[in-house]
């Protein structure tokens, strides 16, 4: 194991074990480097690398503190690494996002607020039946965050925001190039609205499932 990755390793060990929770401020360079047998250029290394995923805060003058470990602050990483997707890995994303949004809308059909219903059904309308593609798409990301939000789990959140990113361009080149694209979306999006209306789960589910499953079967069969 490399120098580096074996600090890692210690420290990571210290917060599982919670010698270090969430808030703490790590002891001074010199002491970690002793107490967990490291030299101090590995740790510098280890520190770096573990603030960039956003474990370590290291505040310039002040010393370096354990963050708040909060998933949606964990999964800023994933969102980054995913940024660097290639195009033949969209169907992937959108096979995953298949698998995991369904299930949060279903959630929240349980959970969603009458006011956010409202102000959902208030979007639907505002954006007319003929947005252009930009409006569309942006409206698209802002209904399904709302209602994977209300769903109530910060992890699955977070995994879905950072999965959102690859699929965009493939909904707006479907946006562009597939008839009735919009119209599809809308109604797509008024039966989910229905299905937590009503606080059918399963429909809901079956909905979500059914709009995703669309982008990815036109994106199979785009030439």
């Amino acid at each position: 194991m490399a120098v580096t990755d074996e600090a890692i390793e210690k420290i990571k060990g210290m917060i599982v074990s919670g010698a270090l929770r969430p808030g703490d401020r790590l002891p001074r360079e010199s002491e970690l480097a002793a107490e967990l047998g490291l030299s101090r250029n590995s740790l510098r290394e280890a520190v770096r690398a573990l603030s960039l995923i956003r474990i370590l805060d290291v505040r310039q003058g002040d010393g370096t503190y354990v963050t708040s470990l909060d998933p949606q602050l964990l999964l800023e990483a994933l969102s980054f690494v995913v940024d660097f997707h290639r195009d033949d890995t969209v169907l992937e994303f959108l096979a995953v996002r298949r698998i995991l949004e369904p299930a949060a809308t279903a959630l929240a059909a349980t959970r969603i607020a009458e006011e956010r219903l409202d102000a959902l059904a208030k979007q639907l309308d505002d954006l007319g039946d003929e947005p252009s593609v930009e409006e569309l798409v942006a409206a698209d990301l802002d209904f399904h965050r709302a209602i994977v939000r209300s769903a109530g789990n910060s992890v699955l959140c977070s995994l879905l925001d950072g999965l959102s990113g690859p699929t965009t361009r493939a909904r707006v080149w479907r946006g562009l190039t597939q008839e009735d694209a919009a119209g599809r979306t809308l109604r797509e999006h008024r039966a989910i609205l229905a299905a937590l209306r009503n606080r059918d789960a399963e429909a809901a589910r079956s909905w979500a499932t059914v709009h995703i499953a669309s982008v990815e079967q036109w994106l199979r069969s785009a030439p």
